[in-house]
């Protein structure tokens, strides 16, 4: 009898402690499980390029976001098709850990350097670019026009963010990334215990539905803005991406160098512009 893939929480029984009394009931924590992502020419055998630390949930487009991401997809006809593993070594359970992306008759990209050995945690970012000259060597292209937000709007974007969150709702334990029309609009939002999970689960979804680059929306992350969290941004060609909490100073460089809009501390009321002030309509 065949196993059911893992669900993006788990629920346990734990002792809750209030009132100096203790009492026993179910708890629901988010669930967190390695991932391995394997690529696969159109003939020949796969490689395993990563393993990384995730929410179970919204597979494929992680597998996509995160490709995109480092460089070796360059267009949605690029995938051929993704799957969970076949392979008939693995048990009914491990293989809905194990996602093969299948590249397109002809496409080849260069992997030197990108197959990883070793498990990457959900706390830092699966990042092979490690500079802002890296990003220029790879030909991405600076923001240019794009969408310009009333401050009104900006403001109510953490709530909308936070109303969608299904699975905190239940946890309280993970991160969310939103993408939004200039006009307030929720188009997707995906969650993960890892904040640059969720943004490549985003991008992932954009990639496969045919809609990179996404050039008119805005992106909001419920936690920090780091270099990884701009650097996906920019692939994926989202010219204004807001943080509910604060920017690293690597993502500010990011975003003035490249011509986007960053906003922090995006919540109660309030907010900074730290690139990019042309895009919020003061």
């Amino acid at each position: 009898m065949g196993v059911d893939r893992p669900g993006s929480s788990t629920r346990l029984r734990v002792a809750a402690v209030a009132d100096k009394g203790v009492r026993w009931r179910s708890d629901a924590v988010v669930t967190e499980e390695p991932m391995e992502i394997r690529l696969q020419l159109a003939s020949g055998p796969s490689t395993s390029l990563l393993v990384t630390m995730r929410t179970p949930g919204a597979d494929y487009e992680l597998a996509a976001g995160l490709l995109w991401a480092e460089g070796v997809l360059q267009e949605r006809a690029d995938v051929r098709a993704i799957r969970y593993c076949v392979d008939p070594g693995l048990d009914d359970e491990q293989r809905y850990n194990v996602v093969t992306v299948e590249l397109a008759p002809g496409i080849a990209p260069d992997l030197a350097g990108r197959a990883r050995s070793t498990v990457t945690t959900s706390a830092c970012g699966v990042c092979g670019a490690a500079s802002l000259e890296a990003l220029r060597l790879r030909g991405i292209a600076a923001a240019e026009g794009g969408p310009v937000i009333k401050p009104e709007v900006l403001l109510r974007l953490p709530d909308r963010l936070r109303e969608s969150q299904g699975v905190f709702a239940r946890t309280g334990g993970l991160h969310a990334a939103g993408l939004f029309t200039v006009d307030g609009e929720l188009l997707a939002l995906r969650e993960d215990v890892g904040r640059h999970n969720a943004v490549d689960k985003l991008v992932g979804w954009a990639l496969l539905d045919g809609r990179l680059p996404l050039a008119g929306e805005v992106l909001v992350v419920s936690g920090r803005a780091g270099y990884e969290i701009l650097q996906k941004a920019l692939a994926a060609g989202i010219p204004l991406v807001c943080a509910v909490s604060a920017p690293s100073s690597l993502a500010v460089s990011v975003a003035r160098d490249f011509g986007m809009t960053l906003v922090g501390f995006l919540r109660d009321g309030r907010f900074n512009v730290y690139a990019g002030a042309e895009r919020v309509a003061f």
